[in-house]
């Protein structure tokens, strides 16, 4: 499609300097009219000023859409993840990931809504972002035009986007003229950092990083020396209150978070190997989220059957790999989704976690679909198990084994 075939583009749009030149740019370069859609997922920045700056931008007010998916994100996409378990490469919890298909679902529900024929985004063309939100808007609506400005505009540098965007009237936030020191993306799950002062992964990250104003962590330095028990209770998988207090998925998220950064819980710095082939270094911030995953894991070790469990240790690598491929609205996800959330059917009851500068401790938990039989394992009881039945299991699976020493021992003796 050529692009003076293009009327209408619904831009992902933060109202950030970016995204701003981005708008212009579309404006420009493609002379078609654009829809600006931000979203709300729990970010902690005012959307207002995204408004007015796509006013400004003369955008017309019916074409600006600023979306509070805060709750969705958490119940359709988050709590759905954390059944899993869900680790990529053994400890990133995909906060970052698992936004990008919800971003990208709603932006082609606005596509139809307004009768747009393309989808902009500001990934650039070095990162996994581009390829989450292009597989998500084909997946969702495969005629769709994608554009990608960071792969097409002829700019090189940040000296040049700034030239852009003082030739246009675009503002310039303070402290935007220099290159900034890390790039940041936050939403109600995480908060991730990369780039730039982070970019040598043999530096420790430094305070500009771990100790900045918005930050959702604080270092265990700075934690209290009293630790705290929380207690979360859960049904059917997910988290349903805190401390008896029910509350809604986005709330019970934002409360945990909120008590992660009192511990110092869930700072990671981790180097990842991206989807286009490079390793990339970042610092990431999961409080709640780091809480949520050791509740989950304690609930599912007195509920789920060994097998089930097992089996799930071993579809979580593929399942984290293809959200942080951008691979959500997948036949194999949804596949992998249904057997996750079937055994989810009895991980209900509650979990007692002790939180202490930095680390989370289980302390207690207990259902009412345990399978946990202190009869069976105890050394003083015998609850219907008999110790001689374990030498007929122990001599069956060493059968082959006893067999093989045998043969192994006249081959020796031949020689």
């Amino acid at each position: 499609m050529p692009k003076d075939a293009v009327k209408k583009v619904v831009l992902a749009y933060s109202g950030g300097l970016d995204t701003s030149i981005i708008l212009k740019w579309l404006q420009d370069e493609y002379q078609c009219e654009v829809v600006t859609f931000t979203a709300d997922l729990g970010q902690g920045e005012e959307l207002a000023p995204a408004r007015e700056k796509a006013l400004k931008a003369g955008v017309r007010p019916e074409n600006i859409f600023i979306d509070d998916l805060r709750e969705e994100f958490v119940r359709d996409f988050v709590f759905p993840m954390f059944r899993a378990n869900t680790l990529y490469e053994g400890q990133y919890l995909l906060g970052t990931s698992i936004a990008r298909p919800l971003i990208a679902k709603r932006q082609i529900e606005i596509a139809e809504l307004v009768g747009a024929d393309a989808v902009c985004h500001g990934a650039t063309g070095k990162g996994n972002d581009q390829v989450r939100f292009e597989v998500a808007y084909y997946a969702l609506k495969p005629e769709v035009r994608v554009i990608a400005p960071w792969r097409e505009w002829s700019f090189e540098g940040r000296p040049q986007l700034l030239d852009y965007a003082r030739k246009h009237g675009i503002e310039i936030a303070r402290g935007k003229e220099q290159e900034a020191p890390f790039s940041i993306d936050a939403n109600l799950l995480h908060t991730s950092s990369e780039g730039l002062v982070l970019e040598d992964p043999d530096t420790e990250v430094p305070d500009i990083v771990a100790k900045r104003e918005d930050r959702r962590t604080i270092t265990p330095e700075e934690a209290p020396d009293k630790a705290e028990v929380v207690s979360l209770a859960f049904e059917r998988g997910d988290v349903v209150a805190i401390n008896g207090k029910p509350m809604k998925p986005h709330e019970l998220l934002g409360e945990l978070n909120r008590l992660g950064k009192t511990h110092a819980i869930g700072g990671l710095d981790l180097v990842e190997n991206r989807y286009v082939g490079m390793k990339s270094r970042g610092y990431y911030e999961t409080p709640g989220g780091t809480i949520l995953w050791h509740g989950h894991r304690a609930i599912e070790s007195i509920t789920l059957d060994r097998g089930a469990m097992h089996l799930k240790d071993e579809l979580m690598p593929r399942y984290a790999s293809l959200i942080y491929n951008g691979f959500w609205f997948t036949p194999e996800r949804r596949m992998l989704q249904a057997a996750i959330d079937e055994s989810q059917g009895s991980v209900t009851g509650e979990v007692r976690l002790k939180l202490y500068k930095g680390g989370v401790r289980v302390v207690g938990r207990n259902s009412p679909y345990s399978l946990y039989s202190k009869a069976l394992v105890g050394f003083d009881e015998a609850g219907g198990y008999n110790q001689a039945d374990a030498e007929g299991f122990i001599k069956l699976n060493a059968l082959r084994l006893r067999i093989a020493a045998e043969r192994d021992k006249k081959a020796g003796k031949n020689e």
